[in-house]
């Protein structure tokens, strides 16, 4: 096929470019570079089958010839970026998902979005279910990016419905792994980096909140089941094994030899306390399941940070 990956070069677009190209696609990314990098694809130089295109989605996308499939993962997607460019991630999540939505309609691609355990919001059901809709804050600071993913999905089904477009979503939990940025934001490379710098990891209230900690490759592993397969209504794919924020900073802490401890900092504004995918429907429909146990993911990423902390 000839697959169209917005947002290719981040963390996620880009090792599914790279799962794409191993499966014998044709791709194509697209990046404007806000928060991804060229540094993720960089590998691809010279790849017949790859080509990178610098575009913000959020202005009309041309592409000359046929696509077969277009995947949206343009958005900036850490609490950082999205309190730091509240309008962009509006934005990237409305127009630039009308603009991906209306290139697949005019080309007769299929479409998959990459939306997020975030439209869940701070869940009052345990573990989240497909058919949860949902507890967020729509004027918090976190609703920039809730609102966008949640609009996003409503755009994806209405032109499944009205105009026949064929359509995935892919609702991604908490997700780890190589070519996450230092300055990212989120828990892992934070604990990482201050663990390799000998610092006291940052835990935020008591450190009882939850995450379920997926190692990126198998989450690429299905997304990619879920492009080949018929579903059209979203999926859950993260790892179900759920673990505190307290015991995750002393797992980190114990796998790079860090003796600096742990630091209790307030807890952020409508910062969930539990989140955990039900994959039920992805066991049943993708026969996926997450494969890589936490301190072999962790382990793997450690090991890459540790090579690019002295980088200027």
């Amino acid at each position: 096929m000839r697959i169209l990956v917005t947002g290719g070069a981040g963390f996620l677009g880009s090792h599914l470019v790279d799962r794409l190209l191993a499966e014998g696609h044709e791709v194509i990314a697209m990046d404007n570079l806000l928060t991804g990098s060229t540094d993720n694809i960089a590998h691809l130089a010279g790849n017949r089958r790859f080509q990178f295109i610098y575009h913000n989605v959020t202005n009309y996308i041309y592409i000359k010839d046929d696509l077969d499939a277009i995947l949206h993962f343009a958005s900036p997607a850490s609490p950082v970026d999205y309190l730091e460019l509240p309008i962009q991630t509006l934005k990237v999540g409305s127009l630039g998902t009308h603009n991906a939505l209306g290139l697949a309609l005019a080309k007769g691609a299929r479409f998959l979005l990459a939306s997020t355990s975030e439209v869940y919001g701070d869940p009052l059901v345990h573990p989240q279910t497909e058919d949860y809709w949902g507890h967020v804050n729509p004027i918090g600071p976190r609703g920039v990016y809730d609102e966008a993913k949640r609009f996003a999905e409503a755009m994806t089904m209405a032109y499944h419905r009205t105009h026949g477009v064929d359509t995935r979503i892919v609702r991604i939990f908490n997700t780890y792994g190589p070519r996450m940025r230092l300055n990212d934001g989120r828990v892992v490379p934070n604990f990482i980096k201050q663990a390799l710098r000998g610092e006291p990891l940052t835990v935020y209230g008591d450190g009882s909140q939850t995450r379920s900690f997926c190692f990126v490759s198998d989450l690429i592993d299905g997304i990619y089941r879920l492009l080949m397969s018929n579903e059209v209504e979203p999926v859950n794919i993260g790892n179900p094994a759920e673990i505190s924020i307290l015991e995750f900073a002393q797992r980190i802490n114990e796998l790079t030899g860090n003796q600096a401890g742990i630091r209790f900092e307030p807890l952020p504004k409508d910062d969930p306390k539990q989140r955990q995918p039900d994959i039920t429907k992805a066991r049943r429909i993708l026969g996926w399941e997450p494969k890589v146990p936490l301190e072999q993911g962790l382990a793997e990423t450690i090991d890459w940070f540790r090579t690019r902390l002295d980088r200027p």
